[in-house]
């Protein structure tokens, strides 16, 4: 018979040791690993090395003790080099001494057969196809068994459950937010491991003002890696705070105090990511350092384009990405539909060095710089189409990439005219994203790189003129469209021409010349008319209907922003729409129609919404603040202005400069002022100034679906008119997807408008806005105007 140590039956049967330091937070993991022990038996922690695996193992395991008659056990296998020597050490923890009879397998499992125990397996990584063979077999031949493993990947057994442990949550990049704010640090747990830590090594640490933005910035630039932060705070020892933040880039020769007790990967951070490098394949490695060269999360065209080629083909690539993942080496996320893989920052750093070991830096950073332009290049001529916001989205993802390939462009060892080309192909991202100085800057840049007179040049010009004019900065503006203008003359572009006319319009109406402003525009929309560009005769109809409205010129403006309705419809833009109903509403409202100025600001707000366009947000909210002052809802009125102001001051954008309503904005804010007096005035105009875009978003739709409805066509429908189109080709069987498709909006755009029908309506599905549209009398576009 298989011999056990005494205590095996005993309620507190089993070998955990007792933990030698705190344990901080982790709390949900811990009920989470605690569960799926009682409910699976088979649950493997991964994660990358040094980030809590084996401490959460064994907080949860003690947790769970009692459960299991013949307790609980642990085999660390991080010192086992030899696989042939795995199923020994198990039966070396249970004390089985008889091993003449049977071999070692049988023994184990014979000894576990009639047991009810958790097995905790930790550091599984480097043996892992023989622990998971192992696992499996035991399972089988032990009803009462259950394993709780740690590893850097899956270990392939059919019944396991994998639970991802990630780094401790750190403050975000506004620190000092949080500096300010010193009861926020209790909050996240990096910090409080790093304070726990360093009170251990200097028994007086507190965090206070003079080092707790220090901390902050630590745990940050360690992504709240415990064993870095552990690392880090036994420098202490040695340094400030301050002092290890400023030596954090040499950190491969500063987090080097591990205990002598620690495994020796555990000692240092170096050890640590070597000894994770080691375990990857030979072609693993190689992706792991070129992957490296994205500064931030990358999807799978990125990789495959990027990091292919020399040994590596494109077709493979998905399934390194996939080792690499099961490693813990990259992460896996997911925005609007697509996964994207990133690097925790020291993870990216390692991989940096490797790379450079390969002699492959400057290689990787060119053809990372290629892939941006190319990319930016093909979003731009797809900019106005159905696919617009899953692009522009995927543009703000990869803001710090492009930032890299635009450094890498103005380093001037990429072609001058490539990086002007990625820099002025970026022209509606500068504007989504609230970034116009950023862009303005990267663009001067970029001129000054490349001079020769080149159509990439005078492109660059014109949006480079653009963004000064979102600025307001009316003098370089008409500076930089005079060079546009020549270097159009001179290369024979209409299509720039017709641009140029357009923003020179834009120039002459915002500083108070409306007549000559409306030349332009007229110029403009000749040329362009003529060159069949669609996107830009809406863009030269709305500016028209804008100077009409602005002239009192009633039809003119309606008919203009009619027909550039008219036009996006056709041309699929979306951009332009959103624009066209913002010009729509401004005429309706000064009209005196304010319930349908409302409705188009409303519907223009929500694609803009589902763009991110910062400056159509600002634009729409200024309208809706004129209308609500209309209608004396005085403080609905300030709130939307303050909010306004403030999201213009983050654009550098004064918004009566694009529009015309600076005047009619100035009598009523002092109607809106009088009315509530000063005090009450200024104190609604600072509550809406503090809003964020989500809060301001949220105030500008709050009531949208109890609003009196724009439009009855059938009597008591409570819909908009445009609420009923979309209820009429939901009734049809249409997605939405196919009627944002069918209608020329987003489709966030689409789900929004079938969520506020179910809520007029009182109703759960589909279906009954369905039988609802079936029963009521003529379909809505029969009555459109």
């Amino acid at each position: 018979m298989s011999k056990v140590v005494p205590n095996a039956a005993s309620p507190r049967a089993g070998n955990l040791p007792v933990e030698a330091t705190s344990f901080v937070g982790r709390r949900r993991e811990v009920a989470d690993v605690k569960r799926l022990v009682a409910a699976t038996r088979m649950v493997t922690l991964t994660g990358f090395g040094g980030v809590g695996k084996s401490r959460l193992a064994l907080r949860a395991s003690t947790g769970v003790h009692r459960a299991f008659r013949d307790g609980v056990w642990l085999v660390d296998l991080a010192t086992l080099p030899d696989p042939r020597r795995l199923t020994e050490t198990i039966l070396d923890t249970f004390g089985v001494a008889d091993r003449a009879s049977t071999d070692p397998e049988s023994r184990l499992a014979d000894h576990l057969r009639d047991r009810q125990l958790l097995l905790v397996l930790d550091n599984c990584e480097h043996l892992a196809p023989e622990v998971g063979a192992l696992t499996e077999r035991l399972l089988r031949a032990a009803p009462g068994l259950h394993v709780l493993a740690t590893s850097r990947q899956r270990l392939n057994v059919a019944t396991e459950h994998t639970l991802s442990v990630s780094p401790l949550p750190v403050p975000g990049a506004a620190a000092g937010t949080v500096g300010s704010q010193p009861h926020l640090l209790a909050r996240f747990e990096s910090v409080v491991l790093f304070a726990e830590r360093a009170a251990a090594v200097q028994h007086d640490f507190t965090l206070n003002d003079a080092n707790r933005d220090a901390v902050v910035e630590i745990c940050r630039r360690l992504d709240g890696l415990p064993l870095g932060i552990e690392l880090a705070a036994a420098r202490l020892r040695t340094l400030t705070p301050a002092q290890i933040l400023a030596r954090l880039d040499d950190w491969d020769r500063l987090l080097t105090t591990g205990p002598d007790t620690a495994a020796p990967r555990h000692r240092t951070l170096a050890a640590l990511l070597d000894w994770s490098f080691d375990l990857c394949s030979p072609a693993e490695r190689v992706l792991w350092a070129r992957s490296a060269v994205f500064a931030d999360s990358f999807d799978l065209a990125a990789a495959e384009a990027v990091c292919s080629g020399d040994g590596i083909a494109a077709e493979d690539v998905m399934d390194l990405v996939t080792g690499l993942l099961d490693k813990s080496v990259l992460q896996r996320e997911e925005h609007h539909g697509i996964a994207r893989y990133r690097q925790l920052g020291l993870i990216r750093h390692y991989g940096l060095r490797r790379l450079a070991e390969r002699d492959e830096a400057s290689r990787l950073r060119s053809r990372h710089a290629d892939y941006y332009v190319d990319l930016v290049s093909r979003t731009a001529r797809v900019a106005f189409g159905s696919h617009q916001v899953e692009w522009l989205h995927g543009l703000e993802l990869d803001q710090a990439d492009l930032r890299a390939a635009l450094d890498f462009a103005g380093t001037e060892r990429l072609d001058g005219a490539a990086g002007l080309r990625l820099a002025t192909g970026l022209l509606y991202h500068w504007i989504n994203t609230a970034s116009v100085s950023e862009g303005r800057q990267w663009l001067g840049r970029m001129l000054a790189i490349e001079p020769a007179a080149t159509l990439s040049r005078a492109q660059a010009l014109w949006v480079a003129a653009w963004l000064a004019t979102i600025q307001a900065d009316f003098e370089s503006a008409a500076s930089l469209l005079a060079e546009t203008r020549s270097l159009g003359e001179r290369l024979d572009a209409p299509s720039l021409l017709g641009y140029v006319a357009l923003l020179s319009g834009l120039v002459e109406t915002s500083t108070g010349d409306a007549t000559t402003g409306l030349a332009h525009y007229e110029e403009a929309l000749d040329r362009l008319r003529e060159l069949n560009d669609q996107h830009g005769v809406a863009a030269a109809l709305i500016r028209l209907s804008l100077t009409h409205s602005a002239l009192h010129d009633d039809g003119p403006a309606v008919a203009a922003a009619e027909e550039a309705l008219a036009v996006c419809e056709r041309s699929g833009d979306v951009w332009h729409r959103s624009y066209a109903l913002l010009a729509l509403g401004i005429q309706r409202w000064r009209q005196g129609d304010t319930d349908q100025a409302t409705e188009w600001e409303l519907e223009s707000l929500r694609i803009n919404q589902g763009l991110g366009d910062r400056l159509g947000i600002a634009l729409n909210l200024e309208v809706l603040a004129l209308a609500a002052a209309t209608e004396r809802d005085h403080v609905r009125a300030a709130h939307l202005l303050g909010a306004q102001l403030s999201l213009g001051r983050s654009l550098g954008l004064a918004p009566g400069d694009y529009t015309h309503l600076t005047a009619y904005k100035d009598d009523l804010v002092d109607q809106v002022r009088g009315a509530m007096g000063e005090s009450a005035y200024q104190a609604a105009l600072g509550d809406g100034s503090a809003l964020n875009l989500e809060q301001t978003l949220a105030l500008a739709l709050r009531d949208e679906r109890s609003r009196s409805p724009v439009v009855r066509d059938a009597g008591s429908s409570p819909l908009t008119r445009r609420e009923r189109e979309i209820a009429e080709l939901v009734a049809e069987g249409r997605s939405n997807k196919e009627i944002a498709r069918r209608l020329v909006i987003a489709q966030r755009t689409a789900e929004s408008h079938v969520e506020n029908i179910l809520v007029k309506l009182g109703f759960t599905s589909r279906a009954q806005i369905a039988a609802w549209a079936s029963e009521q009398g003529s379909p809505v576009s029969a009555t459109r105007p």
